[in-house]
């Protein structure tokens, strides 16, 4: 009784400087993160000031390319990409991350049972000795009091983290809808070009045709038959070129959905028309980029994280208090453990202070605060680029359309006098050098109309892009990727087979 008596006055002494340590426990050091804001442009280089900006139309802006194999290839694109799926598992590490910054809040605890038996012997008698056994039983527990806020600041940097990572996978999404859309026009221009090159050899064969039997009247010459047939074969020669860069296309769009290369040459093989945008586009006004695109608001939650960190590595400069405690059991027999055994406990604060450590500590605040600057400086450049990004999209979208008219009215121009000089050939009011230029003529102005077309569908995909225009369904990223076996215990020999 006496022993408990003094056991609780000891209690009792204790209490008040725990208290004192629990009252400090709310001190927090190291700066409080602030979203910065940062100065943006009133408007676009290309708006009327005086008219209010539509709100950018960001959500599903591919189907606005209305094509429901470009909608469908998206939709498997999300699912099977493999950079994607990477991001997600990012976002897995970043929860368990969170998790465990998250537990140094709360106290631990560890039970533990030993056993172990000892033999005593005589040496000067030499009698045989006494064999005796002991068994002990024990709970430890340990709470770390984060009397200067280092853990909590652990848990802010790793809640930055979490976001950053969620971010990243939303940018990630960004890039990976705007390649599948920007392949897929490029193959169905590619296809395009690659009938238009079959229709012109077709033709120009007309012309070798027609060419031959003038010769055979003796109208033009035998050399006159070899310029044409030259022509043809000329343009013929591009066809394998451009079959070829269609496959490469297409090889990279089945990559880019998770898929192996050749996995969409057949569901593609018959064409479609190229992909034409409905335009124009609002871009609403450049603050909004700020809250669109992911990769901007990735920087910003790496640049909150890191600002947490600094709080770290200052709180480590300060003393730390642990409160521990056990209370353990031992018997000789194990049967006799909490009955006929001895009990004892002991509970009490740990101070650490450190005292010299030739500026290391202050010298990992120092690096803490550099980093912090890295990545707002990076938080500012990624903001400085999507400007630029939105900037020269515009304008390349913008110009392009207008250079596509232009293109227009010269391939209709020169069809129209492809028709007339083969009218005339015939009737031998031209030369077959007239043909012939016209011919070529007409070939260039419709393919170079046709890769206008392809860049008009390019330019608008890139204008979305640095809009922040991306996935806004869901994404589950709870989902592991591999699927481990034989996760429960098993004999060390089956492991080794």
């Amino acid at each position: 009784m006496q022993g408990f008596e003094r056991g609780s006055i000891a209690a009792g002494r204790l209490i008040v400087p725990i208290s004192t340590v629990v009252l400090l426990a709310g001190c927090i050091v190291g700066p409080d993160y602030r979203t910065p804001i940062l100065p943006t442009p009133a408007h676009w280089s290309g708006q009327n000031p005086t008219k209010t900006a539509l709100p950018a139309q960001l959500s599903k802006w591919w189907q606005r390319l209305r094509d429901p194999e470009l909608n469908a290839l998206v939709e498997e694109a999300v699912a099977g990409n493999l950079e994607v799926a990477s991001a997600r598992a990012k976002i897995r590490e970043a929860h368990a991350s969170y998790r465990q910054s998250a537990a140094t809040l709360f106290p631990s605890a560890d039970g533990s049972l030993s056993a172990n038996r000892g033999t005593t012997a005589a040496i000067t008698s030499g009698s045989g000795g006494d064999s005796s056994g002991a068994f002990r039983s024990g709970f430890d527990a340990t709470w770390e009091l984060d009397l200067f806020g280092a853990n909590h600041r652990s848990v802010e940097a790793a809640r930055y983290g979490l976001d950053a990572a969620e971010e990243e996978l939303r940018s990630r999404l960004l890039t990976l809808i705007g390649d599948v859309a920007a392949n897929y026009a490029q193959a169905r221009g590619y296809q395009a070009r690659i009938q238009l090159a079959r229709r012109s050899v077709a033709s120009q064969e007309q012309t070798v045709a027609i060419t031959r039997t003038r010769a055979k009247a003796g109208l033009v010459t035998a050399a006159d038959v070899a310029k044409a047939k030259a022509q043809a074969s000329s343009t013929e020669a591009e066809v394998p070129t451009l079959e070829a860069s269609y496959a490469e296309t297409v090889h990279r769009l089945a990559v880019v959905t998770g898929r192996s290369p050749d996995a969409l040459n057949d569901r593609l093989k018959r064409g479609a028309p190229i992909p034409a945008p409905h335009l124009p586009v609002p871009t609403g006004i450049p603050a909004d980029i700020l809250l669109a695109r992911p990769d901007i608001r990735m920087a910003e939650r790496q640049y909150a994280q890191y600002t947490a960190r600094i709080g770290q590595a200052e709180a480590a400069r300060y003393p730390s208090v642990s409160l521990t405690g056990n209370i353990d059991t031992s018997a000789l027999e194990l049967g006799d453990l909490g009955k006929n055994s001895t009990i004892g406990f002991s509970f009490g604060p740990k101070l650490s202070v450190p005292l010299f450590n030739a500026g290391k500590m202050q010298a990992a605040v120092d690096a803490a605060k550099a980093e912090r600057d890295q990545h707002f400086i990076a938080y500012k450049a990624s903001v400085l680029t999507a400007l630029q990004d939105v900037e020269n999209a515009s304008v390349s979208l913008t110009q392009e359309r207008i250079r596509n008219g232009k293109l227009s009215s010269s391939a209709k121009s020169a069809r129209d006098a492809a028709r007339q000089v083969r009218i005339l050939y015939q009737s031998g009011a031209a030369s077959l050098l007239d043909v012939l230029d016209a011919e070529r003529s007409l070939d260039t102005a419709e393919d170079t109309l046709l890769q206008s077309r392809v860049s008009i569908a390019i330019d608008y995909i890139a204008l979305n892009k640095a809009l922040g225009g991306g996935w806004d369904g869901a994404i589950d990223s709870a989902k592991p990727e591999g699927v481990d076996a034989k996760t429960r215990p098993q004999p060390a020999s089956k492991v080794t087979q």
